[in-house]
């Protein structure tokens, strides 16, 4: 009888529970979804490693579950008045050419999961070491911060937008940055994204709070909006390259895909729910923790 619950993925070959992976998604994006991450970025190892998805076709399959997932968490952020438009098109506008780029990057000069395993290790290390050091440098302020936070509510006001700069009100105090700055990030970040196979805006939140001093309230709602667009063109540029690399998995897995957003429609849309009763640090923390034991990981087993 338990059997029954067993299938074989005829595109990725994994063989496994159908309860897996929407229960992973679940537990994942339930967490990463407060600090703007979709879980993508720990839904890949999780494939590679424990699954054994190897196939260039994994990222494509990471950039699908992106699709199902986020809606319900960018739906929650914009009714709670919590997304913050102007950074929204700046992450979508720049992101776009950069995964492109990343996607053909992939393909030419990543397909072996060893090589995949070596950046993937180094870009998350990269991204754990700069949370952490933010989370210790801006304890005191944070915890002044979410205090006033209680009495002045999360509402993102008072939007402001040009091409040298936007602006915008988030409880009580003014936060801008250069829109120049932000594309040029963004289109690094896109190549990034696209071969890493996470759409490029959840590597961005994580830089938005660090280099830009931008709350982490605020920019979670326009990182995910921002992930779920490019991850539209993600899997359409895979989609289309997979006629030309007919010689290896290029294209989605759209059933194991499936199955993981399903499993993270439900668990963003609770995560964005919960975000303001989390303290930042926490949120932080959570993800600092998750990056840096996958970075870790991957580059243990580059090595060995």
């Amino acid at each position: 009888m338990i059997n029954i619950f067993y299938t074989t993925f005829q595109v990725s070959g994994v063989t496994t529970c159908v309860f897996i992976p929407p229960l992973v998604a679940f537990v994942i994006s339930f967490f990463t979804s407060m600090g703007g991450v979709s879980g993508a970025f720990l839904l890949l190892p999780f494939q590679m490693s424990v699954l054994n998805y190897t196939a260039p076709s994994v990222s494509s399959t990471n950039q699908l579950f992106n699709i199902i997932a986020i809606p319900s968490g960018v739906w929650r952020y914009v009714k709670e008045k919590r997304m913050v438009w102007p950074l929204t098109c700046a992450v979508i506008i720049g992101t776009l050419p950069g995964l492109l780029i990343g996607a053909w990057v992939r393909l030419k000069y990543l397909p072996d999961p060893n090589n995949f395993k070596f950046f993937a290790g180094v870009v998350l290390l990269y991204i754990g070491i700069k949370l952490l050091v933010d989370i210790l440098k801006q304890k005191s302020f944070v915890e002044k911060n979410e205090s006033s936070l209680k009495q002045t509510g999360f509402v993102i006001t008072e939007t402001r937008f040009s091409l040298k700069q936007a602006e915008f009100k988030f409880n009580g105090e003014k936060y801008s940055f250069s829109v120049p700055g932000v594309f040029s990030l963004c289109f690094i970040v896109g190549i990034i994204g696209g071969i890493y196979g996470i759409g490029g805006g959840s590597i961005i939140a994580p830089f938005f709070v660090v280099f830009f001093h931008l709350p982490v309230y605020a920019v979670a709602g326009a990182a995910l909006m921002g992930t779920f667009v490019t991850s539209i063109a993600g899997v359409i540029i895979y989609q289309v390259l997979a006629s030309a690399y007919s010689n290896m998995s290029v294209a989605p897995d759209w059933y194991l895909g499936l199955l993981f957003g399903i499993g993270g429609f439900f668990g963003m849309y609770l995560g964005a729910s919960c975000q303001k009763y989390v303290p930042v640090n926490v949120i932080k923390f959570i993800l600092c923790f998750c990056v840096l034991f996958v970075a870790g990981k991957y580059l243990y087993d580059f090595i060995r």
